[in-house]
C-alpha cells in the first residue's frame, strides 16, 4: 500500500468563468448523451404521438394512475393501461426561476399538478399560455402536444381551457 499526503489532482490551464462574487455567480457547462428504454412505460410516450395521455388503473382495487406504473402503490396489483381525460384543473403550480438546461432559455415558466375527474393521483406539466398572476387553484386546463415528438415527458403540456 502507498500512502502520498503530497498526492495532488492534475492542474489545468481552464479556470472557471465568475461572473459575480456576492453572490457567488459561474458558468457551468454540462452535456451527456443518454440511450435508455422506456421498458414498461413505452406505450405512454407512443400515445403522445397519438395526442393521448396514458395512465394506469390498478386491475384490483381500481386505483387511478396519473402517471403510469406497472404496480398498484395501494395493493401491489399489476396495473393496466388508462386513458387519461384531457381536461382537468390546476391542483397547484410553482413559478420556477432556476431550470436545468433544456429549458434554462425559457426561464421564468409555470409548472402545474393537474387534477383529473375520475383519477387518484396528480399529473406534473408545464402551464403555458397564462401569466403566474393569472394561475388559480381549480383553473380549467386542457393537454397539448408538441407536433414534432422529442419522446419524453415535455411533449405534453397544458394550456388554460376558457370558452371563446
Amino acid at each position: 500500500m502507498t500512502l502520498d499526503p503530497d498526492a495532488k489532482l492534475p492542474e489545468t490551464e481552464e479556470g472557471t468563468v465568475v461572473y459575480n462574487t456576492d453572490p457567488l455567480i459561474i458558468r457551468s457547462h454540462y452535456e451527456i448523451d443518454y440511450i435508455h428504454s422506456y421498458a414498461q412505460d413505452s406505450e405512454f410516450f407512443r400515445a403522445l404521438g397519438r395526442k393521448k395521455l396514458m395512465g394506469s388503473k390498478c386491475k384490483k382495487c381500481g386505483y387511478v394512475y396519473a402517471t403510469p406504473r406497472s404496480h398498484c402503490m395501494m395493493c401491489g396489483s399489476e396495473t393496466e393501461w388508462y386513458e387519461l381525460p384531457l381536461k382537468g384543473r390546476v391542483h397547484t403550480y410553482t413559478t420556477c426561476y432556476f431550470s436545468g438546461e433544456e429549458f434554462l432559455n425559457e426561464t421564468p415558466f409555470n409548472l402545474i399538478l393537474v387534477e383529473f375527474d375520475g383519477v387518484n393521483s396528480l399529473f406534473m406539466s408545464r402551464l403555458i399560455g397564462a401569466e403566474t398572476k393569472d394561475i388559480y387553484i381549480g383553473m380549467p386546463v386542457k393537454a397539448k402536444f408538441r407536433r414534432n415528438l422529442k419522446m419524453n415527458v415535455t411533449d405534453v403540456y397544458f394550456v388554460p381551457d376558457v370558452e371563446k
